[in-house]
């Protein structure tokens, strides 16, 4: 089934559908990872954006129920060279087709995806529209041009969770205030208290925190911080997200009046809006960093990590006060901002995801570096 890809600035490519008809509109970003398509598919991150993977060859592996991220897969369409439609792997339990099609998202394989990389490169990350239903070129440019875009939008309301939850034995335990959350930890000593904030949470951070002796009640991203603070928690985690923090509706208020209260630990999303809290700006960058293979170096220790990570929008540096705020990573192909933390409130974040998955672990230490925060009161 043939398919076209407009983007706003008029650029056209033509495949074909692996998933039957359909048609989606987003912005159009690419990822560089190998490998670890459902984790990035089912990552909340990738709300509203069209994914075009840089590896050839997607689907040979399949999918499967244990490497979901989240409840349901997120893009608005996913774009590759080639789908496998015969996966191979003991794990597998059906194919990234029929995932796709479960969730309604549009797949195209068959033209250059090299070609529309180089593109978003030189041109940057921008709005387009997939469709099997419309090929007519200039039909599809306009659509893509008028649509809303992710500047502006509070994309955290479409992904946030309705209603508090505990995390135990790998799954989601129903219901509220640490009283179904359980840690599964070989620690025998009294766990803590972690209350998440969900802007779009992967659950291998939840993973890893019950892993490491805590009990993890997640929170919807509205949770005002009194209600917060009524818990009582060791430690408070700000999740990863989709779209522009600046769009994000009342959550920098929030941290502001969580700050200097409990130790506080940011991912991606959840680091743009501590920087917020913290006086700052966030700016787009040209074409993001999505993938598994982002090198980042750690500037109090001066040591480099192989990353996994998936933003457009950055901290910019230059509208933090240093006095308050120290710059702890940065990243080694553009310099920009990955990690920060505050001189004078027990508070810190990163740009990218510790949490590998999918991606390296070379970044583990982070959730150590929190549950020593929180061993320090």
């Amino acid at each position: 089934m043939k398919a076209c890809i407009a983007l706003e600035d008029g650029t056209i490519f033509y495949g074909r559908s692996f998933t039957g008809p359909g048609e989606a509109s987003g912005e159009i970003v690419f990822n560089t990872a190998m490998s670890g398509y459902q984790e990035l598919l089912t990552d909340p991150s990738y709300t509203g954006q069209i994914v075009t993977m840089t590896y050839p060859l997607i689907g040979n592996y399949g999918v499967n129920d244990e490497d979901m991220e989240s409840a349901r897969a997120h893009p608005s369409a996913f774009l590759v060279k080639e789908y496998n439609a015969i996966p191979s792997n003991f794990r597998a339990t059906g194919t990234l087709a029929g995932f796709l099609q479960k969730y309604g998202i549009l797949g195209v394989e068959g033209f250059d995806t090299r070609a529309l990389v180089r593109h978003i490169r030189t041109k940057g990350a921008m709005k387009a529209v997939v469709s099997t239903e419309d090929l007519e070129r200039d039909s599809l440019v306009a659509r893509a041009r008028s649509s809303a875009g992710m500047i502006g939008q509070d994309m955290v309301a479409r992904v946030t969770s309705d209603q508090p939850y505990g995390w135990a034995r790998n799954h989601l335990e129903p219901g509220g205030y640490f009283t179904t959350a359980k840690t599964d930890a070989a620690d025998t000593s009294k766990p803590y208290k972690v209350v998440a904030l969900d802007f779009g949470i992967k659950y291998n951070q939840l993973r890893l925190l019950n892993s490491k002796n805590c009990l993890v009640q997640v929170m919807p991203a509205t949770t005002d911080a009194e209600t917060i603070l009524a818990l009582n928690p060791d430690g408070i985690f700000l999740s990863n997200g989709p779209g522009d923090p600046q769009g994000v509706y009342g959550v920098v208020e929030t941290i502001q009046q969580l700050l200097g209260k409990k130790p506080i630990f940011g991912i991606c999303l959840g680091h743009q809006l501590l920087a917020l809290a913290y006086g700052g700006s966030t700016y787009k960058l040209k074409f993001g960093h999505r993938g598994c293979n982002q090198p980042v170096k750690d500037l109090t220790t001066d040591k480099v990590e192989i990353t996994a990570q998936n933003h457009g929008f950055c901290v910019d540096m230059n509208s933090l006060n240093p006095d308050e705020i120290e710059l702890t990573h940065i990243n080694l192909n553009d310099s920009s901002c990955e990690g920060i933390r505050h001189k004078k409130y027990p508070a810190f974040s990163v740009q990218y995801h510790p949490e590998h998955a999918a991606g390296p672990h070379d970044a583990m230490y982070l959730f150590d570096r929190f549950i020593g925060m929180m061993r320090k009161g």
